[in-house]
């Protein structure tokens, strides 16, 4: 299916460098970004939703043609399915790199996790069983993914609210192993790391330690409700302090990463994400202080 942008100049994957603070593009913020931001107000960058612009053409095109000239991006998906033991989705595969062509983003990241089975779509990120039949499964087909990309993947860990019967090993194990043997890069969401922990019972901060830092590329940081005794990734609600003193053990612990705030519901006007945005920003100057000062 053709992309309607003008693709950007340079060899494929070149792009921008992502560094500092960024938010997730929506649509309520198009034409707010469009406009020139105050000096220390600007965000860094923007992440995109792979899937809203996988469309032959429209309004969400013409946005991101103009915004992309001004903000390095990255490309964030929900529909790999990389877990699934369904077949790969190479058509989806081939739209998803026509579009990085376009775009050039820095990285491409998507959920460890599978959403369907049988070709069903449940439309809900499902976590993995934690075992070695699982690694095997997976290793091959982030393989696949990248050979088809010709560009970095990212996988991101998902929250979760039920574990299975046959987990060998902790979710932290789990996804440091597939790191270490698929080479591919994290998209450590701190918010999940931090719902998940609450519902199963385990320490967040013992899971950020088992991290490899040289593969977190990027960190998400968003809100969560409490829901029949269970937290729920919301993504509806500003960023918790609990989540923020996690946020800032992981940035004491793996170093600045790129971070962004994801807010999906009950979105708020720019101002007052840039002003959590903000929050971010020290939060990080704050955690790496000390080490500033040591060094």
């Amino acid at each position: 299916m053709p992309v309607p942008l003008t693709r950007s100049q340079g060899p494929a994957g070149a792009s921008a460098p992502i560094q500092g603070f960024g938010l997730g593009l929506r649509s309520e913020h198009y034409a707010a970004l469009s406009q020139p931001l105050p000096a220390g107000r600007r965000p860094d960058w923007l992440e995109i939703i792979s899937e809203n612009y996988m469309v032959p053409g429209g309004p969400p095109l013409q946005h991101l043609d103009r915004l992309r000239r001004d903000y390095p991006m990255v490309m964030h998906g929900v529909s790999l399915s990389i877990g699934s033991s369904d077949a790969l989705n190479r058509a989806y595969l081939r739209e998803l790199k026509a579009l990085a062509d376009c775009v050039q983003p820095a990285w491409v990241s998507d959920h460890l996790c599978w959403t369907g089975v049988d070709h069903q779509q449940l439309h809900d990120l499902l976590p993995m069983p934690y075992t070695e039949a699982a690694l095997q499964h997976l290793l091959p087909r982030v393989a696949e993914v990248q050979d088809v990309l010709q560009r970095p993947l990212l996988l991101e860990n998902v929250s979760s609210y039920v574990c299975f019967a046959g987990d060998e090993m902790s979710e932290a194990e789990f996804v440091a192993e597939l790191l270490r043997r698929s080479g591919c890069g994290l998209l450590l969401d701190v918010n999940n790391v931090y719902v998940s922990s609450r519902n199963h019972g385990f320490d967040a901060h013992a899971y950020i330690d088992l991290m490899p830092a040289a593969q977190v590329r990027q960190i998400h940081l968003a809100g969560h409700e409490q829901r029949d005794g269970l937290l729920v990734d919301t993504h509806d609600q500003p960023v918790s302090e609990a989540v923020w003193q996690l946020y800032a053990y992981t940035v004491q612990r793996l170093g600045a990463r790129p971070t962004m705030i994801e807010r999906d519901d009950q979105i708020p006007a720019l101002d007052v994400l840039l002003d959590e945005l903000d929050q971010a920003r020290r939060r990080s100057d704050q955690a790496l202080a000390p080490t500033r000062e040591a060094a």
